[in-house]
């Protein structure tokens, strides 16, 4: 299985923010058998992420505004990494910043890294402080110079965008021709959740809401895999949204995906990437096709 120029051994991996910095899941299953973990966005220094409460269920889903806590990069390197690497685990770094230069200092603090981490995730969906409270994902200029200040990393990247605007296909334009080879599609949606009884918001981060993820959001995550491939049939894509089970990860890759992460499941059954591993190879094998790369874009006729 292949996403843009990296390797992988199958197409099932975690989601960035779902499974923690290092081998959480490593107690479920044997995370050298599944595509790669996917670590949770780090910032090049430590932050303190957002107020309790974090996390709060929702019909068909969770809602959380964690606000990318993390040691940093450094400390990652020192205590997280080498437990994946023992573990056997392909690993893809996740990246994120407040601005330009600070994704660009957390892409040249991972320029060193052994072949063990073969590509990096940049995550798109922050607040670019630099050009206002918009998101990166939501311009496809402020991407792509992003995506170009990265580069430093050394390694293929992979540019994390967001279903919330309705630029997606030409932010995904811009971040290719900037030079990441692979788009994953998609992050959280916005949303809110109020606590009726006090009348605010139940998350700590107020009225700024929370990231919506989750079977709920499936239907837009495929769309937006959909309308990528139509438009930009070159591009690898890499589907993530509400992917809990075999069917859902196959959809996914119907719609013009490489390959799936699978996050808020987990949550609820630690081993749901290891299972849709395992389910993506039955449901092939049983319906006669050859391979699980076959499955891409068939839904595109």
């Amino acid at each position: 299985m292949r996403v843009g120029s990296v390797e992988l051994s199958c197409a099932v991996m975690t989601a960035s923010g779902t499974s923690g910095h290092g081998t959480e899941l490593g107690a479920y299953f044997d995370l050298s058998s599944i595509g790669a973990v996917v670590v949770k966005s780090m910032k090049v220094d430590p932050w303190a992420g957002n107020p309790a409460p974090r996390v709060h269920p929702v019909t068909g889903g969770m809602i959380n505004s964690v606000g990318l806590q993390g040691e940093g990069i450094a400390h990652w390197r020192r205590s997280e990494l080498p437990a994946l690497e023992s573990a056997g685990a392909t690993v893809v770094a996740s990246i994120w910043g407040r601005n330009v230069a600070e994704y660009a200092a957390a892409a040249r603090a991972l320029g060193d890294l052994g072949a063990d981490v073969v590509a990096v995730e940049v995550n798109l969906s922050c607040p670019n402080l630099d050009g206002g409270a918009h998101l990166f994902a939501h311009d496809p200029v402020a991407a792509a110079e992003v995506i170009a200040a990265t580069e430093s990393c050394g390694r293929p990247r992979w540019a994390k965008l967001s279903a919330n605007t309705d630029r997606v296909v030409e932010v995904a334009a811009a971040v290719a021709e900037a030079g990441a080879e692979a788009v994953t599609l998609v992050n959280t949606l916005m949303g809110m959740v109020i606590d009726v009884e006090n009348s605010t918001p139940v998350l700590g981060s107020g009225a700024a809401g929370g990231g919506l993820s989750g079977a709920a959001i499936h239907p837009v995550a495929v769309r937006t895999v959909f309308d990528v491939h139509a438009a930009l049939p070159g591009l690898p894509i890499v589907g993530v949204g509400g992917i809990g089970d075999t069917r859902g990860a196959v959809e996914m890759m119907m719609a013009g995906a490489d390959a799936v992460q699978i996050g808020t499941a987990s949550f609820a059954e630690p081993r749901s990437v290891h299972m849709v591993r395992v389910g993506l190879e039955h449901w092939c094998g049983h319906r006669g096709i050859a391979a699980v790369r076959d499955l891409k874009g068939r839904a595109h006729g």
